[in-house]
C-alpha cells in the first residue's frame, strides 16, 4: 500500500481482494432484504459461526460465546438453518409479519494481507428495519468482522462476528435486523 494524504490507497492484488469482498458482502445485503433465505444461507459455510456479542459494560465486550451472553451465537450453519426455517414458516411469533429491511455496507477494509483463498474483512454496516405489525422503524448499525473463503472457486462466509454499536435495542433482534 501506499500512502495518499494520510490514508494507505491498497495495491491492486488488495484492491482486487477488496472488490471481491465487498460483492460477496453487498450480495448478502441483497439477499436478506428480498427475503432469499435459502440463498443467503448458502452464502455461510457448514462449519461457519455466527456471533454478535453482548457488552458486559458499555466500553466491553463479551468474549466468549460459549460461557458469556451475546445477542445472537450460532456455532455452525445448521443453527442459521433452524432460525430460517422458523423465519420462512410463519412459525416466528417475532417474524410474523416479517419485517420490511434495507442493509447498507459500507467501509470494507482488509484485517490483513489476503491469502489465495481467504479474505479477512472488516466492515460498516446500517440496517434500517420497518417492523410492520408495530408500524415503526429502527436503525441498527456496527462494525462486522467477516472471513471468506474460496472453495471450488466460489466464496463462501466462513466466520461472521458483528458488534452491534446502538445495543439497547428498542425491540427484538433478528439475524435479517444485522
Amino acid at each position: 500500500m501506499s500512502a495518499v494524504a494520510g490514508c494507505q490507497v491498497p495495491s491492486a492484488a488488495d484492491a482486487a481482494a477488496l472488490q471481491i469482498a465487498r460483492a460477496v458482502l453487498e450480495h448478502e445485503a441483497v439477499l436478506l432484504d428480498e427475503q432469499r433465505w435459502t440463498e443467503w444461507l448458502e452464502l455461510y459455510r457448514p462449519d461457519c459461526t455466527y456471533w454478535v456479542p453482548a457488552r458486559r459494560a458499555d466500553e466491553t465486550l463479551t468474549n466468549d460465546p460459549d460461557t458469556e451472553l451475546s445477542h445472537i451465537f450460532y456455532a455452525s450453519r445448521a443453527g442459521l438453518e433452524d432460525r430460517i426455517r422458523r423465519i420462512a414458516s410463519g412459525r416466528s411469533a417475532a417474524s410474523t409479519p416479517m419485517p420490511r429491511t434495507t442493509h447498507v455496507v459500507g467501509s470494507v477494509r482488509l484485517r490483513e494481507a489476503p491469502a489465495t483463498d481467504t479474505l479477512r474483512v472488516t466492515s460498516a454496516w446500517i440496517t434500517q428495519v420497518f417492523f410492520v405489525r408495530s408500524r415503526q422503524t429502527h436503525a441498527f448499525f456496527g462494525s462486522a468482522d467477516t472471513d471468506l473463503v474460496r472453495a471450488d472457486g466460489a466464496w463462501s462466509i466462513a466466520r461472521r462476528r458483528t458488534v452491534l454499536q446502538n445495543d439497547y435495542v428498542p425491540t427484538m433482534l433478528d439475524i435479517y435486523c444485522l
